[in-house]
């Protein structure tokens, strides 16, 4: 039987929310895990590896570049990230590419991106900087997410990439 973790790096509480969700729809031996509680080389023990992040000025946060970096070669993964920028939008999706550059010699399976409440520290900032006040203004919006439907799409996504797994 295959063996499934669920990692993430999450400071505000949102990408920790749509791991759950990714985990609850992981079925058989399978572990929740925060980036920085998981040992050096632990992920080895895994078949595959769910890693979930925030968007960090439109990429991947420092704190996790090495995790990406040190994924052991074939392991098979898929990231997943929240962001306060309009769903599909290029700032979201460039954090996914990043990750997926960072972690070139495993094989990523695919990607998921919702939005994610801002803190409202982070709100603060950026609107005192004339070039992250229009992604600010867009950043707003997204005070109501991760929401049901993000929710229920995480669960979706890794579904999908479990059956994926599966074929290889």
């Amino acid at each position: 039987m295959s063996k499934t973790l669920v990692t993430y790096y999450s400071r505000s509480g949102n990408t920790r929310e749509v791991a759950k969700a990714i985990y609850e729809a992981v079925e058989g031996k399978k572990a929740l895990r925060p980036i920085n509680e998981l040992a050096s080389g632990e992920i080895e023990g895994y078949d595959l590896v769910f890693i979930g992040f925030p968007v960090h000025a439109h990429t991947v946060p420092h704190a996790i570049h090495d995790f990406i970096k040190g994924i052991p070669e074939g392991k098979k993964i898929a990231f997943f990230s929240t962001h306060g920028s309009l769903a599909g939008s290029r700032l979201s999706r460039e954090a996914l590419e990043s990750a997926t550059v960072l972690a070139a010699k495993a094989r990523v399976l695919g990607t998921f991106a919702c939005r994610g409440r801002v803190s409202p520290e982070a709100m603060e900032a950026l609107q005192q900087t004339p070039e992250h006040k229009a992604w600010a203004g867009m950043a707003v919006s997204a005070h109501t997410h991760p929401d049901s439907q993000d929710l229920t799409e995480a669960r979706n996504f890794a579904a999908w990439i479990l059956t994926l797994a599966a074929q290889d």
